[in-house]
């Protein structure tokens, strides 16, 4: 085996990594876009529940006043469209 063939095979391997490096910044990038959070308008947030739906029992809310879905402060006792109950 001779030098060039050894300097071919390690470029090679690093553009292979190269390329595997891109692809997941690539991802990365649409994951954290689809990860945006949306305005309470769009979703209809209220201050008040619906019912026995509130945020502190949806599967979105972060305590103390958070919202996996909803941009700024919720309150435990609002309500919005993305509500999802956490599982019993």
């Amino acid at each position: 085996m001779n030098t060039s063939e050894v300097s071919r095979r390690s470029m090679l391997q690093q553009l292979a990594t190269a390329a595997g490096t891109v692809t997941v910044l690539a991802v990365s990038a649409n994951y954290a876009t689809a990860q945006a959070k949306v305005s309470k308008t769009v979703v209809a947030y209220q201050d008040q529940p619906k019912g026995n739906q509130r945020c502190e029992n949806c599967i979105n809310f972060q305590a103390p006043s958070s919202c996996k879905v909803v941009e700024g402060e919720v309150g435990p006792q609002g309500w919005c469209k993305a509500y999802a109950p956490k599982p019993s």
